[in-house]
């Protein structure tokens, strides 16, 4: 395996189920080694919700490859004491308790820079670490609600429809949290560690940036299937086929608009990719209408002799085989108890894993001996686990 940019650069995580493990899972992804800190007995939440494989659940196996399991019990003080212990040789600590809960355990940021200036410790939380939110409890349906995503997709006039992936949670904590470590890494030799505070619903409210630039600009607050991206346009648009299967159209520019007209035999002017709202219906019935001739995939084979921005909606279990992911080597597996486990390739990292996640405390004393316990150390820890 070739050199990665992170190898080398020790992460110490603490958090549990989505957000956290999925941000670690990119720094391992780009080299770094990755300590997952679990307490006794349950460890990572996530292990347990069904479906499972090899006795681990699908969710976990996806978010925590490349990652040791170190069992530590931190509401103990010999098992804080190994924590900060570990802290004076790492790089970045991450977590995603409430806010309060690592200093309550004599952990925050303050005992963490003590033991090393340059430590950086990212902190996921809901709401952030201030705020009249900051005791409250929340889940990523809560955070895209009070971030305005929500409220942006839906049919128009009706209820907001629930996203099919966890955007607040991946987007808005990890992929946001991912970023401003990597910042604090190419900083700290500058400035010293940090503490990232990163609110979800903050992250997420951050992708609505582009449509919270028009409230400035003398028009109407955006809503669902209004706006030109959410609905509004009929170029821009999912549309049924015959086969109860859909197509996504986005032909925004006017050459692409043409083009798309030209191959399903509809005669169009360019002014119609910004027509009033009235005329936006009128196009998209007559769309539907010709895109309901047709199967998905025939309309696929006939558009894809047309550069015009139309794609067919894939279902999750059609992804493995379409052509662009197989060829990029998206997909791959890792061996696991009963089989292989299927595995996504994050765009900065490889289509390959050195390990499978791991079982709880399955490195506890492998990790533990890196750091330099005695064995008499190693095993008074071993024996919370």
């Amino acid at each position: 395996m070739t050199e990665r940019s992170l190898d080398g650069i020790r992460v110490l995580d603490l958090s549990r189920l989505l957000p956290g493990p999925f941000l670690t899972m990119v720094l391992a992804d780009m080299g770094a080694d990755v300590i997952k800190i679990e307490a006794p007995k349950v460890g990572d939440y996530l292990r347990q919700i069904p479906p499972a494989k090899g006795g681990m659940s699908g969710r976990y196996l996806a978010v925590n490859r490349d990652k040791r399991s170190l069992v530590l019990d931190l509401k103990t003080e010999l098992g804080r004491n190994a924590l900060l212990r570990m802290v004076e040789s790492a790089d970045v600590v991450i977590e995603s308790f409430r806010p309060g809960v690592m200093d309550r355990l004599g952990l925050g940021y303050a005992a963490l820079k003590a033991r090393n200036d340059k430590i950086i410790l990212c902190s996921i939380s809901g709401y952030g670490q201030s705020g009249p939110y900051v005791e409250r409890a929340g889940h990523d349906l809560n955070y895209i609600a009070l971030a305005g995503v929500l409220a942006m997709g839906g049919e128009r006039d009706g209820k907001p429809v629930m996203p099919g992936a966890q955007i607040a949670d991946l987007a808005g904590g990890a992929l946001w949290g991912a970023t401003a470590v990597l910042g604090a890494l190419v900083g700290r030799e500058r400035s010293g560690g940090r503490h990232l505070d990163i609110s979800m619903t903050e992250g997420a409210l951050a992708l609505l940036a582009a449509e919270l630039g028009n409230l400035d600009c003398g028009v109407a607050t955006p809503t669902r299937a209004k706006e030109s991206l959410n609905g509004g346009l009929a170029c821009y648009s999912v549309y049924r086929t015959q086969d109860d299967k859909y197509l996504s159209v986005g032909a925004l520019e006017p050459k692409f608009w043409m083009a798309f007209n030209t191959a399903i035999g509809r005669k169009c002017d360019m002014a119609e990719v910004i027509a009033p709202p009235e005329k936006q219906e009128a196009i998209r019935a007559e769309i539907a209408g010709i895109l309901a001739s047709k199967t998905r995939d025939e309309w696929s084979e006939v558009l894809a002799k047309f550069d015009c921005c139309t794609e067919p909606v894939l279902e999750i279990d059609e992804l493995q085989s379409h052509p662009l992911h197989a060829s990029r080597n998206v997909f791959f597996t890792v061996p696991c108890e009963g089989g292989e486990v299927l595995q996504v390739r994050t765009p900065v990292g490889q289509a390959s894993a050195k390990r499978l996640a791991p079982t709880l405390g399955q490195h506890s004393e492998e990790v533990l001996r890196e750091f330099g316990f005695s064995d008499d150390e190693l095993g008074a820890l071993l024996a919370q686990a």
